[in-house]
């Protein structure tokens, strides 16, 4: 009879310890899903957006490659910081000495944070270079 009641308990507590670990496992992979979960909003479509002065009579643009920059800040439970679109924009134009605005522009805003992560804004568009600045060449 002692045996059969020490069996019952080991087995009950195997159990106990079954069901434990089951919920030690959802509760570990809820918090790594919000942890890692993010979302992205389009913030806004422009045909042309530059953050530099330029001539705008100069007949000496072109079209170049498609780039893509960001301004990011990190979050330890509350922002490190403000991002700026205009930083991103600028980060994106300055990427070729040749290029003074982008054309067919994304912005989007990045919100990857949950207590810890980052947040910012992307800047993506094809670059028009003006071949009439110095050390441009055709």
């Amino acid at each position: 009879m002692f045996k059969l009641t020490e069996n019952l308990f080991i087995h009950k507590n195997k159990f106990i310890i079954l069901i434990l670990l089951k919920k030690l496992l959802a509760v570990a992979l809820a918090t790594t899903a919000v942890t890692f979960a993010g979302c992205s909003i389009r913030m806004a479509d422009m045909t042309v957006a530059s953050t530099k002065n330029y001539n705008i009579n100069s007949h000496q643009f072109v079209k170049d490659e498609r780039v893509r920059a960001e301004d990011k800040v990190p979050v330890v439970l509350f922002p490190l910081g403000i991002p700026n679109s205009k930083t991103a924009v600028d980060r994106a134009i300055e990427k070729n000495p040749c290029s003074i605005a982008l054309s067919d522009v994304v912005i989007t805003q990045l919100n990857q944070a949950f207590i810890f992560g980052q947040i910012g804004y992307r800047v993506e568009g094809t670059q028009i270079l003006d071949m009439s600045q110095p050390n441009c060449k055709k």
